[in-house]
């Protein structure tokens, strides 16, 4: 019990810092929405399984709410940067809080503000021809968050490991491009040659969007939804059994 507590404390300083700061709540909106608005039209010609616009946004849109999720895993660890920087992971070395709840805090927080994002993304979708399975989509939330946790887990920790905001971006940097092109994320990755189908099968991140645009169809006991399972799971456990290691050191 104490240790939801202090989850529900943390998560609640979390929200209330975002609220004085809203210039992260448009910046985390706009740019998934100008990829929906700009990026769809260019869709419309290609064969996606269909044709008109709506069946442009139905393959377009999941592999925006993948990229969604994988790209505010990131912002946990830019938070903690700054805390380091300002004393505040320090001063926690003598609080009683649950190392645990430090950790879990922020990573449950920026899981939260995901969802909502995506939510407004579905709402503005199905203004523009999406398809609305609600199955589907409940099912691919659990998916979502599976892999917001593992990034926003491994951020955190990288972060503590690194202790430079230059380092850190360095990294994150260095990562984001190649996962997010080789998990088909803009376009699907079967429009790629034999080779780059066969280096995705190697990106966690490559699941997730082949099942997000099952789910999203409303197909739900699919080959790609257990895959995305069987890789994001364990992923997950591993990443936040390493993350919480490395934050109980770091205020230990």
């Amino acid at each position: 019990m104490k240790t939801l507590r202090d989850i529900g404390l943390l998560f609640v300083r979390y929200g209330v810092q975002m609220l004085r700061n809203p210039v992260w709540l448009f910046v985390g909106l706009s740019t998934p929405l100008l990829y929906l608005v700009l990026f769809t039209p260019l869709l419309n010609h290609l064969p996606l399984g269909g044709s008109g616009h709506g069946r442009a946004i139905n393959d377009f849109l999941p592999g925006i709410l993948s990229l969604q999720a994988f790209a505010s895993g990131n912002g946990p660890g830019f938070g903690t940067i700054f805390e380091l920087k300002s004393g505040f992971t320090e001063r926690l070395r003598v609080t009683p809080a649950s190392r645990l709840a430090l950790l879990l805090g922020p990573v449950l927080f920026a899981t939260a503000a995901m969802f909502v994002f995506d939510i407004l993304l579905v709402a503005v979708g199905a203004a523009f021809g999406f398809q609305v399975h609600l199955a589907g989509l409940g099912v691919l939330a659990v998916l979502l968050g599976l892999l917001m946790v593992t990034v926003a887990s491994f951020a955190v920790a990288l972060a503590i490991v690194t202790k430079d905001i230059s380092s850190f971006a360095s990294v994150v940097t260095g990562l984001n491009l190649p996962v997010l092109l080789l998990g088909g994320v803009l376009l699907p990755i079967s429009f790629g040659p034999t080779w780059l189908r066969v280096l995705a099968h190697f990106n966690p991140l490559y699941y997730l969007v082949v099942a997000s645009r099952e789910l999203s169809g409303g197909a739900l006991a699919t080959s790609a939804t257990w895959q995305a399972f069987a890789v994001l799971v364990p992923l997950c456990v591993l990443t936040l059994a390493w993350a919480t290691r490395v934050f109980r050191r770091a205020v230990a």
